[in-house]
Parts: C-alpha cells; structure tokens; sequence
C-alpha cells in the first residue's frame, strides 16, 4: 500500500516528516463537516472546491495522520463485527477517473475482509434489468457487524439512466414513465435509506469531486503509461462529452437525496493524498456515530478466563486439551 509505515508511531514519539521533527508542529486537523451536505440544501457543484482546501501539511498526513486513521478504522470494524447488531453502508459516487477504486483500495483493503465486502455495480445484467432498479442493490446489503462499500449504487439509476434515456429504453412499464419520474425514484430512495437507518444500517453517500481538467490528465495517463492502459476504456471518453449534464445532475441528486439520517459529502478529489484521508474520517465518524463495542463476557466467561490466565502463569497447564476438559459440564 502506498503510503505504508514501517510499525506504529506512539503518542510521545518524535517522528521525522520531512522537515517537520514532530508530528506535533504538522497541520493535520481537517473539518469534515465542511463537507457535508445538510438535509435542504440546494447544490452547485461548481461552487464546491476540487482540491485541498484546509490548512493541512501534506507530509504529516500521508506518513502520520492517515496511518493512524487507517489503525482506527481497524479497531472500531473489530468492534462493529464482533457486536453484529448494525451493518454499515459507504456509498462511493464520481465522473470518470475520480479515485474510486484507489481511494477503496487504501481505506478498506487493509481491513477484515471477513466484515468488509465491496460490490461494484456496472452496467446492469439482463437479469438485473429484469427486476426493479433496487433489486441488486438490496442483494448487496452487508450483513449486521458489516461495512460494505458500493461502487457505483442505485444512483447511477437517477444520473446514468437519465443522460442517456435509458429508462424509456428498458422494460418499465411505459404508462409508468411520467414527467415526474426521477422526483418519484428521488422520493424512493429517500424512504429506501431511512428504512435502512431506521433498522439498523445507516447509510453514508460520498461524492468524489473531481475537476474537469483533473479528469483529462488521468484519461491521458491511462493512455501515455503502459502500466495504466488496462484502465483505458472508450466509454470514459465518451462519457467526458456530457461533462456539464453530470455535473447539473449530481447537483440535483445530491440536493434531493442528502438526510440528516443519509448524508452526502463532497469530498474534493484531484489530490488522492488528502481524498483518502477525508475519506478516512468520515469513515471513523460514521462508524463513532454507531458506537459499536465489543460485547460483554458472561461472569462464567470472566472467571474461566481468569482461572485458565492463573494457571498458565503458574506452569500448571500445558495443554490446551487440559483446558477443554475443564470446559466440559460436570457429571455432578
């Protein structure tokens, strides 16, 4: 993983980042609520900055602050699996070349994989098309003690299927398709995400905001580095032709489809350093908000435990088969 560190940083270490001698004298507080949208609010994403836009020194983020944000995810995904009663949901939306994938590869990928799964919706299947444009996505819902990650999600069914009409050209009923369809779709899934708050898995929706000129330069990429041409696809630049619509669309998604329960944030996107690290602290927020514990050991539990730890200190157990036969319930 880029960015790796070699072992943790205690609290009272002095830790060389270039030039900074401790950690101490870097910026690394960041205000994410900046970056929330509040439930009402009308969205111009012209309006809304691209790139780092806080007083944050780069170096102390990727070698310091998001090492320990990451080790924080960790701690708090343990609790949330071990606990098993909320499920978490990250939705991640963008153009093109935005960071999704990466910014999923270096928050989540260092997690339990037993309690983190990440689904990326593509173009829909036959057999998806088949149903209601909801049905794969509550195929994907993590279970109670999981995070799962949506790349892409039911949004592309307001933005995608909008630009280029293709709710007309799928098999929904036509005397369905009104001229008020997409404020009906939006009324949908503001009542799908409180219904999903309300039984146990919120949901928080993040926007890569990415720059038009940002995006040009990573398409080129894809093309001038060998390494990248597996990422090229031609759709992604057919797609930079309806950049303006897109734009105008994910403003109205987001205005129409932000709660309090379900928030939106536009995260800005053309320096991957600090994207992933705001990413990192919704995260953290999201899952503080949850306040998952480990849960509490029965009193039976405890003085086993407290039995077993006394008679390893003391020698007197040397097999783990000892130990199970003291499990075992008396005859008695």
């Amino acid at each position: 993983m880029e960015n790796e560190t070699k072992g943790k940083t205690e609290v009272n270490d002095v830790k060389e980042i270039k030039g900074v001698k401790d950690y101490k004298d870097a910026k690394i507080k960041i205000d994410i609520d900046r970056y929330r949208v509040k439930e009402g609010d009308t969205i111009n994403l012209k309006k809304f900055a691209t790139y780092c836009d806080q007083d944050v020194d780069k170096s102390a983020v990727k070698n310091y602050a998001f090492p320990q944000a990451l080790d924080e995810i960790s701690l708090l995904q343990a609790k949330l699996f071990a606990q098993s009663t909320y499920g978490l949901i990250i939705v991640l939306q963008a153009m093109d070349a935005a960071g999704k994938d990466s910014t999923i590869k270096h928050v989540f990928s260092h997690l339990d994989p037993n309690g983190v799964h990440v689904v990326s919706f593509k173009q829909p299947t036959e057999e998806e098309k088949d149903h209601d444009y909801m049905w794969r996505i509550n195929k994907a819902l993590p279970r109670r003690g999981d995070i799962g990650v949506f790349n892409r999600s039911h949004y592309e069914d307001v933005i995608v299927s909008r630009v280029h009409n293709l709710i007309e050209q799928g098999k929904m009923p036509k005397n369905l398709i009104s001229k008020d369809i997409w404020d009906i779709r939006y009324r949908q899934i503001r009542d799908w995400e409180t219904y999903l708050n309300e039984n146990g898995f919120p949901i928080v929706k993040i926007f890569l905001h990415v720059s038009k000129d940002e995006q040009r330069d990573r398409l080129a990429e894809r093309i001038l580095n060998k390494q990248k041409n597996w990422k090229f696809s031609m759709a992604d630049i057919n797609e930079r032709r309806y950049w303006d619509r897109y734009q105008e669309l994910y403003s109205e998604m987001i205005s129409e489809t932000s709660l309090k329960e379900a928030p939106w944030y536009i995260v800005p996107a053309d320096q991957k350093w600090y994207t992933r690290y705001v990413v990192a602290q919704i995260v953290i927020k999201a899952l503080k908000d949850i306040a998952p514990k480990f849960p509490e050991m029965s009193k039976e539990i405890k003085d086993q435990l407290e039995e077993f730890r006394k008679l390893i200190e003391s020698g007197s157990v040397g097999m783990i088969e000892e130990m199970q036969d003291m499990m075992l319930p008396s005859d008695k």
